[in-house]
């Protein structure tokens, strides 16, 4: 089976009536977690993105505080994995204050936590593939914003 190409979905979307697109949509949302998790987020959240943000900060609290330290695997493996997940959670919002908000917390977060990682150089190497990310958020930002964010930056 060939996929079709966003422009021709795009076209065939617009033959639709509403009734098919919520049939669509919701069948969409019965095949995997992640379709469910967008659908959530832009039905829910775009008008109120301080709440999207907040409510992602608190996973990342969650997740680190259940980071198994007994094995220095277990904590990269974990640090990955909220990575991983605050990145999806950046890539529903797709805009760059709250990339840059996320990825701020996300580090503080790596930076507080103990013990340190800053030893390891793969961990070490995240962290700073992180850091260059937000610089790059951050220079799509306003200037008052790029002058808060930058602040920020400096404490890291």
């Amino acid at each position: 089976m060939r996929t079709a190409t966003l422009k021709e979905i795009k076209e065939e979307l617009k033959l639709l009536t509403q009734k098919q697109l919520i049939e669509i949509c919701l069948r969409l949302a019965k095949q995997k977690k992640e379709n469910k998790e967008l659908l959530t987020y832009l039905l829910e959240y775009p008008a109120i993105e301080h709440v999207f943000i907040r409510s992602v900060k608190e996973e990342i609290d969650s997740n680190f505080s259940q980071i198994n330290k007994s094995s220095f695997y277990y904590i990269k493996k974990s640090i990955r994995k909220n990575l991983s997940l605050t990145k999806k959670y950046i890539r529903y919002s797709k805009k760059p204050e709250t990339e840059a908000e996320l990825l701020l917390y996300f580090c503080e977060k790596f930076n507080s936590f103990k013990p340190s990682l800053k030893k390891s150089v793969s961990m070490r190497n995240l962290y700073d593939r992180q850091y260059h990310a937000i610089l790059k958020a951050v220079s799509k930002l306003h200037e008052d914003l790029q002058y808060d964010y930058t602040e920020m930056l400096k404490e890291l």
